[in-house]
C-alpha cells in the first residue's frame, strides 16, 4: 500500500508553504527561523497536520482545510502566547509517533 496522490500531494503542498514562508494562515508570523534553531516546533506542527488529515476508503483527503488549521493555529500560539487555539488542541492531535524502524522491510 502506498500513499494516495491526494495524501501526496496534501502533504507536499503543506510543506512547500510552511518552508517557503508563504502559508495563507500564518500572514504576519515570523517562524521560517524556527526551522533551524527551534525544530520540535516545527516537528510538532507537522505531527498536528498528519494526526488530523483524514481521508476516505480510496484515499480522498477530506480535511486538507482543517488539518492545516489546526497546524497553524498551534504554530501562532508558539509564536504569539497571547494568541488562543479555539478549540484547544487535544492529545490525540499533538501526539509524536515514534519513527519506523532504520531497516527496509522490502
Amino acid at each position: 500500500m502506498k500513499l494516495s496522490h491526494d495524501v501526496s500531494g496534501a502533504l507536499r503542498t503543506f510543506a512547500y508553504f510552511m518552508a517557503s514562508g508563504t502559508h495563507y494562515m500564518l500572514k504576519g508570523v515570523n517562524y521560517l527561523e524556527l526551522y533551524g534553531s527551534e525544530p520540535s516546533a516545527i516537528e510538532r506542527v507537522y505531527a498536528i497536520f498528519t494526526n488530523v488529515l483524514e481521508v476516505d476508503e480510496d484515499g480522498q483527503v477530506l480535511n486538507f482545510t482543517h488539518a492545516q488549521r489546526r497546524a497553524t493555529d498551534y504554530l501562532k500560539s508558539y509564536c504569539d502566547s497571547s494568541y488562543k487555539v479555539v478549540p484547544p488542541l487535544e492529545d490525540w492531535e499533538m501526539e509524536l509517533y515514534g519513527p519506523p524502524s532504520m531497516q527496509d522491510k522490502i
